[in-house]
């Protein structure tokens, strides 16, 4: 795929995001995730009930009346996105697979980036890690589409190859390696996957307790019909454990930690109901 195409792809992507999702808005960035740090903005003068942790000393040694500073919050914020391109994100709905429907929300969280002036980090999740640096706005979906093309999983015409087969499996404990140094940064992350053989139970259990860890699981009706079992293993065939599973109840809620992983149909229009959900966070 050349840059011409990809550049008529991104036009493509963005008419067709501003169409199928009519809650489009920055607001799911500016009032769900902080910023990382808050900034001087200007001095105030001190009334009664401010604040005294804020006052100037410095300001009231030289005046002789006291102020306080205050802060605005620095935006700039940096969302990591994990895009599972495993088999089973192949599957779908009329033409709709989960992998289409990920795809399109993380170039709507690109769009939205650009939107509120902050950034989306990328790591796609197939035969290896695909790391791609922070961007926003239709170069982060250009960057997206370069890279589906280079890995196989976009066809000439720029639809997804629903034959696309990965050669290896990345290795869990580099996929491992790379999700838990974008959680000890304290980044804000964002799953995407049917979860079906992504992560195992001890991993999960590390990860989606913390609350800057959010969560989709993208469903297709044989999901839903528990043709293909969710559900989480652990053990070492290789070492001669036991596999086992834990599986979901109907409100996408896992038994152990009780916290709720957030569902997504691509039978219905995936994109509001992502952003609702991220409204609802």
């Amino acid at each position: 795929m050349d840059l011409k195409a990809v550049e008529k792809a991104v036009s493509k992507i963005q008419i067709a995001l501003f169409r199928k999702s009519n809650s489009f808005s920055a607001g799911i960035l500016r009032s769900n995730f902080k910023g990382t740090g808050l900034q001087f903005k200007e001095h105030q003068v001190y009334c009664y009930g401010d604040d005294v942790r804020f006052i100037d000393w410095k300001m009231l040694a030289k005046t002789s009346h006291p102020y306080i500073k205050t802060f605005e919050e620095e935006r700039n914020v940096e969302i990591t996105v994990v895009l599972d391109v495993s088999a089973t994100m192949l599957t779908g709905f009329r033409g709709v697979s989960k992998l289409q429907a990920a795809l399109e929300i993380t170039c709507l969280l690109y769009l939205l980036a650009k939107q509120s002036g902050d950034y989306i980090r990328l790591l796609i999740i197939g035969d290896k890690v695909h790391s791609l640096p922070k961007m926003s706005g239709r170069k982060g979906v250009s960057a997206l589409i370069l890279t589906l093309d280079k890995m196989g999983i976009l066809n000439k015409d720029g639809k997804i190859n629903i034959q696309y087969k990965s050669e290896t499996k990345v290795a869990e404990k580099e996929k491992m390696s790379n999700i838990f140094g974008h959680l000890y940064k304290h980044r804000e992350i964002i799953f995407l996957s049917d979860f079906n053989d992504f992560i195992d139970l001890e991993t999960y259990k590390k990860i989606f307790f913390r609350r800057n860890v959010t969560a989709f699981r993208i469903l297709s009706p044989l999901d839903e019909a528990h043709a293909i079992p969710f559900s989480f293993h652990w053990g070492n065939s290789s070492s001669g454990s036991s596999w086992g599973k834990v599986k979901f109840d109907q409100a996408g809620e896992n038994s152990l930690t009780g916290y709720k992983i957030r569902k997504i149909k691509v039978q219905d229009n995936y994109l509001d109901t992502f952003i609702k959900e991220m409204m609802a966070r």
